[in-house]
This record gives structure tokens, sequence and C-alpha cells, in this order.
């Protein structure tokens, strides 16, 4: 029986199917590069901001950066000035702008400038993420993702054209449209996708979502390097090289076929659907899945258009609604940028010769695992890898915990504290990394799903900002001790995960559905796989 289906799920993995998911998850590179890239070069563009707004000499920049601050975090909370000193000066490296007249202030102005330059693309992020469910219906999922790519061009020409203009504020705004960007392709993507993917590989081809964004990410810290672009003559190439992966995907959604589901179930185009269908999965019948729409179809016309805020008012979605916020808040909460941040130090405190290496070594680790679990989530299922990434991390953040307490009297604890560091990104990229991004769009069906993947968005959006404005005053508050908070966290999370979310491997949406529309007997306690293995019956 299993070879049986197994060799059902080869026939659904055609070229077009393939064809339509990597072009699909071209968005989430483009992500995973943004979010990545600029880090890098920090100290080269900090010395750029600098030139170009004259307001701190070179000497004096160059004694603010040295080896002993450590790593520096990729945002710093500030308060942005009514007016933006320097907005006359523009890009080229010759001569400087005269000194303000505090001397002291400079630091924090470009502090403030760099804090912006890399927070602004969450906040573009948190802005378009709302969008998703309208754009999406109104324009088609191809055609949408067709349309924001345009975004993506523009922000990203404009940061490769940064140093013939006024350099923080064409970054500070390419940032932004990018974020504009993300914040709508991370919806329209999982979307896309789950809609075209045949049940049986729908979690595989889902996992493909964090898979491009580690990719982008680990290919922006090796392009990074001084050697390479990391360096005062292309950092502006470095920072606008994803506009190629754009420009790419532009193109290649010109052969994807529409998602049949939206073309059964919101347009009625009931030919064109079965079209689409035969494309995506060959020589198979179509009718099987097109009876599915068929049952979501009607159902979703028996209940008026979802809204945001219908979907926290209504109890026929409210605890589906919870458990997509939370598996966002446990990916973005877990700690996992607490890590990247930590890294490279205690890399450099093991001995590590050239830390930045190894940094990118955790970042091929990464990838790797990403990869794996490609093929783990349709054989173990999305709860149970879901419930082993957050123990794993659990205890990895409390062996980080002792290795960073104990290092100072233990030379072999920062030992402890590597192998932690890599059991950690292995056990996030096994469960937290990958499933939030394509259970939220598992968890819904036709009706309410655009509505669940904006509002998830935003969440993800939301704590990615506030983790990445917030953390550096906790580490300062809490120093070797910050993974307890985590540890704790991720505590709370697994519990949740166990209580509440509920396994979606090899179910139809409206199975998954079923699940949170059944009202448990009080006599009577379940936990969610039992309700899903009644809701079969049901």
């Amino acid at each position: 029986m299993e070879k049986k289906s197994k060799m059902q799920a080869e026939k659904h993995l055609t070229g077009t199917l393939v064809l339509s998911v990597f072009t699909a998850v071209l968005g989430f590179f483009q992500y995973g590069y943004s979010l990545g890239v600029i880090n890098a070069p920090q100290k080269v563009i900090e010395a750029h901001y600098a030139r170009v707004l004259g307001i701190v000499p070179m000497d004096r920049l160059a004694t603010n950066t040295s080896e002993e601050d450590g790593p520096i975090p990729s945002t710093v909370p500030s308060t942005v000035p009514s007016t933006i000193p320097g907005t006359g000066a523009w890009g080229s490296t010759e001569g400087m702008l005269a000194p303000p007249e505090d001397p002291a202030a400079s630091p924090h102005v470009l502090t403030m400038f760099w804090s912006l330059s890399v927070s602004v693309f969450a906040i573009g992020g948190m802005v378009s993420s709302f969008t998703v469910g309208w754009i999406g219906d109104r324009l088609g999922r191809v055609k949408a993702m067709l349309v924001v790519n345009v975004l993506s061009i523009v922000g990203n020409l404009l940061m490769g054209l940064a140093k013939f203009g006024p350099s923080h504020i064409l970054i500070i705004a390419g940032r932004a449209i990018t974020g504009l960007y993300c914040g709508l392709s991370s919806g329209l993507v999982p979307m896309y996708v789950s809609e075209v993917s045949p049940t049986a590989l729908r979690g595989a081809l889902g996992t493909l979502h964090q898979l491009a964004i580690v990719t982008g990410i680990l290919i922006s810290q090796v392009l990074g390097l001084d050697f390479l672009l990391g360096n005062d003559e292309m950092w502006p190439l470095l920072l606008g090289l994803s506009g190629v992966a754009a420009l790419l995907q532009f193109f290649l959604l010109l052969l994807c076929p529409e998602s049949p589901r939206y073309l059964y179930i919101k347009l009625g185009k009931v030919e064109e659907a079965k079209k689409s269908l035969k494309r995506l999965r060959g020589n198979c019948d179509p009718m099987k899945e097109i009876a599915e729409m068929e049952k979501e179809k009607q159902e979703a016309a028996s209940e008026k258009k979802v809204s945001i805020g219908q979907l926290f008012t209504s109890s026929k979605y409210r605890q589906a609604v919870i458990v997509a916020l939370m598996v966002q808040i446990s990916q973005q909460f877990s700690g996992i940028n607490a890590i990247f941040y930590y890294s490279t130090n205690i890399f450099e405190r093991a001995g590590v010769d050239q830390p930045v290496y190894a940094t990118i070594g955790v970042g091929v680790v990464n990838t790797v695992f990403t990869v794996i679990s490609v093929f783990l989530v349709e054989k173990a299922g999305r709860r149970s890898l879901f419930l082993a990434g957050l123990m794993g991390m659990l205890l990895s953040a409390v062996a980080m915990t002792v290795g960073l307490v104990l290092l100072s009297q233990f030379a072999w604890m920062s030992y402890v504290s590597m192998i932690a560091i890599f059991l950690f990104v292995i056990f996030f990229e096994v469960g937290p990394g990958p499933i939030p991004w394509f259970i939220v769009a598992e968890l819904f069906s036709q009706g309410p799903r655009p509505a669940a993947i904006a509002i998830a968005g935003f969440c993800n959006w939301a704590c990615n900002f506030i983790v990445g404005m917030c953390f550096q005053y906790i580490a300062d508050l809490c120093g070797s001790y910050v993974f307890v908070i985590f540890a704790v966290l991720l505590l709370v999370f697994l519990l949740f995960a166990y209580l509440k979310v509920p396994e979606t491997k090899g179910k139809s949406f409206e199975e998954i559905a079923a699940v949170f529309r059944r009202k448990k007997l009080p006599a009577k306690t379940m936990t969610e796989l039992e309700e899903l293995r009644g809701g079969e019956v049901a």
C-alpha cells in the first residue's frame, strides 16, 4: 500500500509542478537574502554613511568599530529625528561635510541611520502583509506575484544605485520597498504552493519556503565576505543583487499555471481549473481533486466572506487562529536570532582563528538540515517534528546557558557552547523553522485562508521587528543568562504545541478544518491527534 501511495505521489511530481513551486519560492529566497545581506558589510556601509553625512571622521569611526566590541546587533533601538541631517550630501566618497556642532552626538546619529536601514525592512513587511488576502483574491495568485515583483525590482535598484545619490536615503527607501515586497510574497507564496500541491506532497513542498530563506541567508553571508562583495567598492551590488532573482521570478511566472483552487472556488471557471490541474498533475485523473474543491466551494458559499476581524470574533475560527499565531510567535521568539548573534563571539572565545567562517558553517548546517526536513515532514508529520524541534531547542538553550556561564571557569565549556549552537540550529530547521510557513495555509479552508495568512504574516513580521529592536537591551541586561528567557519561552511553546497543534499530514483542507469545528465533549478529553483520527470517520 505504501509503495502504491509513493508511486502515485511520484506521478504527481511533474515538471510543471516543480517549475511552479521553484518559481514561487524564489520570493522566499529574496526574503532570506534581504534578511542576511545587511549584516556582513555593516562597517563598510556605516563608514560610507559617515563620509556622506560628514558626521564623524574616519579615524574615529575606526576606533568605534574595534574587534573588542564583538558582533554588532542587526538593529539598535533609537529615535528618528524630525529633520534628517545631511540630505544635501551625495554619494561621492570624495570629501566630507562639516562635522556637526556636537561631536559626541555623531555616533548616535550614525547608529540611528543604520538602525533604520535594518529595521525598516520589517516595518515594510508588517504594513504590506495585511493586503495579502485582498491582492491574492483580486488578481489571482500568479498575477499577484507578478505585480508585487515590481516592488522588489525597484527596491533593489535603489540600493544598487546608492553611491549615486544620498546613500542613507536610497538604502532606507530600498529596504522599505523590498520589505513591502517580502511582506506580500511571504503570504502569496505559501498560499499558491499549498493550493497547487497534491495532498501527498504538500508538506514536503511547503518546507521549501524555509529552504529558500536559509539558502538566501547563506548566499548573502558568503557574498558579503570582504574579498568578494562586502567591500567599499562592491557593497551596492551586494545589496541590490537579489533583484536578479526578482527578474528571474518575473519571467518564470509567465510559464506557471494559475492555482486550480482559485480558478474553481473563487472564479467558478471549471474548465480552466481542470486544464490547470492537468498541467500540474500530468496524466492523473483530476476529478478526485475537483470533487474535493466542489465540496469546499459549497461550504464556502454557505458562509459569508471571512474578514480578519471575524477570524477572532467567530468561535468557528478562533482556535485555529490562535494556533496559527502561536506557531509564528514560537518561530521568531525561539531564540534563533540570538544564536546567530552570539555565534561569532563564542567561536572567537573558543579560539577559532576565523570566526566568520565558523558562522558561515552554521549557515551551511542550517541549509543542510532544512533539506533533510523536506524528506522528514511527510514521514514523521508536522506535529511530531514541531514538538521534537522545540524540545531539542529547549535542551540546547539550557546547554548554551551552562556553557556561557561557566566559560570563564572552564575553557572547554566553549566547546559545549559551540555544540549547543549547531544543535539549536539543527532542531530549529527540523520543525519550528519551516512548519509555520505552510501549516497556516493547511489549517484553513479556501474562505478564511487569505485573511488567516495575512494576520499570521503580520504576526511573524511584528515578532521579527520586536526581536530585532529589543534583543540588545535584553542581552545587555541578562548577559550570559539571556538564553534562560528563551528556554522558558520554548517550554511554553512546547506545552502549547502538545495540547493544541493538530497533525495535518495527509489530510485534506476540509478534514483539517473539521478538527476545529468539532465541539469537545465535557465528559471526555481528547487530544488533537485523536480528534483528527475521529475526523476521518465524521
